[in-house]
């Protein structure tokens, strides 16, 4: 199994920046894909970053310039740098991952507010 805890979340202002962290346990070596996700209430679920076991990142098109995902592996860590804000990336925000043998794992979620 594989175990997600998002942490990092908060209020900012427009302009600002936040780092979110996943914190990952369990059988990291089976993963082959960590993502962050995020969701506003009453729409889909959607793909922010992917980190692929290969290391290659890629980003939403709403989002590329100002998000970078990278990994911590001395930490067991996913990182989600967040830069220059806006009030569009207000959302829960999930930690993502899919093992070897096809299951996913997900965070519970944490909040990121930015107010304009």
């Amino acid at each position: 199994q594989v175990q997600l805890v998002e942490s990092g979340g908060g209020l900012v202002q427009a302009g600002e920046s936040l780092t979110l962290t996943c914190a990952i346990s369990g059988r990291i070596a089976s993963l082959v894909l960590r993502d962050w996700y995020r969701q506003e209430p009453g729409k889909q679920r959607d793909l922010v970053a992917r980190l692929i076991h290969s290391g290659k990142a890629t980003y939403a098109d709403s989002v590329q310039g100002r998000f970078t995902i990278s990994r911590d592996n001395a930490k067991s860590t996913v990182n989600l740098q967040m830069d220059s804000l806006q009030p569009e990336d207000t959302a829960v925000y999930y930690c993502h991952a899919r093992d070897n043998m096809g299951v996913d794992y997900w965070g519970q979620g944490t909040q990121v507010t930015v107010s304009s």
